[in-house]
């Protein structure tokens, strides 16, 4: 069960339009997009496409693989790994807005027909037993308190042989309470972070297998350095993914940072297999 009142916080006012005033401001046109002009906003987590493309490219996605991307937001990573790899992409989100905006673009890029994005909740998800080939997630788990209900579904729904690489936020090894508020969270209530071994004992609990790990801290750490540089030169960008976050944006990010460097936080990619005799 997802964390209630995050559908709430993800929601901010307006956002299809702030995006497409920002795409203005850097010189695209909303109405003749490519793929690569939505970028700056619709991968929201850290490192964006940077941090979408390193974990994917640890991948063997063949086209016409069948993809479920958990948490997606409005739609980036599911349109990336469309796009880039010719792969079937189902997206479940708990945000109705993110949804009715994913769904907009979809329609822009022309990629209607290859990514299919609906309101849900990925401790409950509404596909068939051994359908897909690949699920993601990126920057999700730290909403739900349920971890063994994400994995479990996930056994359920992979193929044998099928993969869930995710990208999360985790604890690191400072216990102390977060400075809130961050991204994912206003308040403590909606923040479920927890440590990695919390996620591979529920993968383990639902017949999973571990086959990577790798910790991204100092990454976290580089990327935000070079955005903060970026930032005190030029100037906040017109476009971006603090558009998703709202007035607090800002506040939100220097937590999050403030939170990595006292290792309170880690984002830490994982990559889980479904055997294939089960």
């Amino acid at each position: 069960m997802t964390a209630p009142g995050v559908a709430q916080h993800y929601t901010t006012d307006d956002l299809l339009g702030r995006i497409d005033a920002g795409l203005r401001a850097v010189g695209a046109d909303p109405d003749a997009l490519s793929i690569d002009d939505l970028k700056p906003a619709d991968e929201f987590h850290t490192g964006g496409i940077e941090a979408t493309c390193a974990l994917l490219d640890q991948l063997d996605i063949a086209p016409g693989a069948e993809v479920i991307d958990l948490g997606c937001g409005i739609g980036g990573p599911a349109r990336h790994i469309a796009h880039r790899y010719g792969a079937r992409v189902r997206g479940i989100d708990l945000t109705p807005a993110f949804i009715e905006i994913g769904r907009a673009f979809n329609d822009r890029l022309g990629l209607s027909d290859k990514v299919e994005l609906s309101v849900g909740d990925i401790t409950d998800l509404p596909y068939d037993d051994a359908s897909a080939d690949l699920m993601t997630m990126f920057h999700v788990g730290m909403n739900v308190p349920d971890k063994a209900a994400i994995f479990a579904e996930a056994a359920r729904v992979l193929k044998p042989g099928g993969r869930f690489a995710l990208f999360d936020v985790m604890r690191d090894e400072n216990d102390e309470e977060l400075v809130f508020p961050v991204p994912w969270a206003s308040r403590a209530e909606i923040s479920h972070v927890a440590a990695p071994g919390v996620y591979r004992r529920a993968a383990h609990a639902a017949g999973l297998k571990e086959v990577a790990e790798r910790e991204r801290r100092q990454f976290a750490l580089d990327f935000f350095d070079r955005m903060f540089r970026k930032i005190a030169a030029e100037g906040p960008p017109p476009l971006g993914s603090h558009l998703m976050m709202g007035e607090t944006a800002g506040e939100k990010i220097r937590n999050y940072v403030a939170n990595v460097e006292a290792r309170r936080i880690a984002p830490v990619e994982m990559i889980f297999e479904r055997p294939k005799g089960r």
